[in-house]
């Protein structure tokens, strides 16, 4: 699909599309009374194999339900050519010919405005449990297998990662592997497996057992760490699709991962002599973060002793933020006498400043707050709390921005048209215990006021007090201008 969006749409909005597809959401989609309930229940069934579940998606010119893991409105779509469906699950539009999920602002609007009406005309109160986690759309709860919390925490992350979700919906993996072997044939079925309909929690013996394959450092029912994890299955899936690739370009890979969790990360090193600069620019995947209470210096947390607010974060009481840890790391570092660099101006060895900036921000922006400390004399977590906005600018951080920034610090104006720094909290990552003896959860944003704790196979509904008072340890934020609901 080309950045413009989807041109096949333009065919489906003639005569009364807007009324169409509002019934269409009224009745089969955003199903919010019980009399709805019932039609859905009962009109909602594949015409070819009769199956309720399987994703079952709506043509949007004629009266036809067709599941789409068994690719019958595949069929469908094929000899009708009608080449636009609508997930009655999720309410995303799927083109066939694209073949992806698409966007189009009139038909989001529609969207939202019956979601809106169903919300408003319907108060249901639910008590969200595990054995109610059928009210809860498209979360779904993960056994754990022994030890195996810090997988499972990080695989709900992945799966409400938008992209990536709607990638492997739209089967958009082609294997030349074995099935039984690729880790990422086995992730695009847990896609499969979470937006599938089924609510009992799901066992992932596979992705456990292929984890165990391809990264043996994580194999075994010893406690493991979801960081660790988080970048090995990121590795693996990149990997997956670099094989072969990088003898035509070294530099560059286009793969899904890359394209969602890739950034820049630039480092400018400058000579305390001659003022040279030398840059190097190197590609990451998240971002770790020192704390205060660590044996690393903290850098002071100013400015903001006096109450002010950055980023949506307040600094009231002194307490750390993830503004201040972004400070202290895009911070100018003196090297010092034990570690200088021969200078391309000097040409001979000179004591130097480091800093690190951004460059290219990724999509998806993960933040690794370093809470486990390991040294030859010290083993031990760090618990101090660091407060964290559900808004996130990273325009202060940007190397753009460096000539507006004094020792560390950043004179921040404001434009508000400007939204490609700006990114919106969906997943948190959360340990609680101690390093010898820990559990992880996570809590998962569903819609953009929606959060839900999820603690294994238990889903529960969550407020945002609940994630913004949590301690955090992996924050994953989404860029706000590619977010859809």
């Amino acid at each position: 699909m080309s950045p413009a969006g989807c041109s096949h749409v333009n065919g489906y909005k003639v005569d009364n599309w807007k009324q169409n597809l509002r019934v269409i959401y009224q009745c089969f989609v955003w199903s919010g009374s019980a009399e709805t309930r019932r039609r859905k229940a009962k009109s909602c069934i594949c015409h070819m194999c009769g199956a309720h579940l399987n994703r079952l998606h709506s043509c949007l010119y004629c009266v036809f339900f067709g599941c789409f893991t068994k690719k019958h409105i595949h069929e469908h779509a094929k000899n009708k050519r009608h080449n636009l469906a609508i997930d009655l699950l999720y309410g995303g539009i799927y083109c066939f010919v694209c073949q992806d999920y698409i966007y189009d602002k009139d038909m989001e609007q529609i969207a939202k405005e019956e979601q809106r009406k169903i919300r408003s005309a319907v108060l249901i109160q639910v008590t969200y449990t595990c054995s109610r986690v059928n009210q809860t759309p498209c979360l779904r709860g993960l056994i754990n297998l022994g030890n195996t919390c810090f997988m499972n925490c990080i695989v709900q992350a992945l799966t409400h990662t938008p992209l990536l979700r709607d990638f492997f919906l739209s089967d958009r993996h082609k294997c030349e592997m074995q099935s039984n072997s690729c880790l990422v044939c086995e992730m695009s079925q847990l896609f499969q497996e979470f937006y599938s309909g089924h609510r009992s929690p799901h066992i992932p013996f596979r992705l456990l057992h292929l984890v165990w394959t391809h990264a043996r450092h994580l194999a075994g029912y010893e406690q493991q760490d979801a960081h660790e994890f988080l970048i090995a299955a990121l590795d693996v899936l990149h990997r997956h699709y670099d094989n072969g690739k990088k003898a035509n370009n070294p530099n560059h890979c286009n793969c899904i991962i890359d394209q969602i969790f890739t950034g820049g990360l630039q480092s400018d090193v400058t000579c305390q002599v001659c003022h040279g600069v030398s840059t190097t620019i190197d590609p990451f995947w998240d971002i770790s973060l020192d704390l205060p209470g660590s044996s690393t210096p903290f850098w002071p947390l100013s400015p903001g002793g006096d109450g002010s607010t950055v980023n949506g974060e307040s600094h009231l009481s002194g307490s750390t933020t993830l503004t201040d840890c972004l400070r202290r790391f895009t911070r100018p570092e003196h090297l010092g006498s034990s570690a200088k660099i021969k200078c391309g101006g000097c040409h001979s060895y000179q004591e130097s400043t480091k800093q690190l900036t951004m460059k290219k921000l990724p999509i998806v922006a993960c933040f690794h707050l370093k809470r486990f400390e390991h040294s030859a004399k010290l083993r031990r977590k760090i618990t101090t709390y660091v407060s964290f906005p559900l808004e996130l600018d990273m325009t202060p951080f940007m190397a753009s921005s460096k000539e507006s920034r004094m020792n560390g610090q950043y004179q921040q104006t404001v434009d508000v048209l400007n939204n490609d720094n700006k990114y919106s909290l969906f997943a948190v990552v959360n340990h609680q215990g101690t390093l010898e003896s820990g559990h992880y959860t996570s809590f998962i944003r569903q819609h953009k006021d929606q959060w839900f704790k999820c603690d294994d196979a238990i889903i529960t509904k969550a407020s945002i007090k609940d994630v913004l008072d949590s301690e955090g340890y992996l924050l994953f934020y989404h860029k706000q201008f590619l977010e859809y609901e």
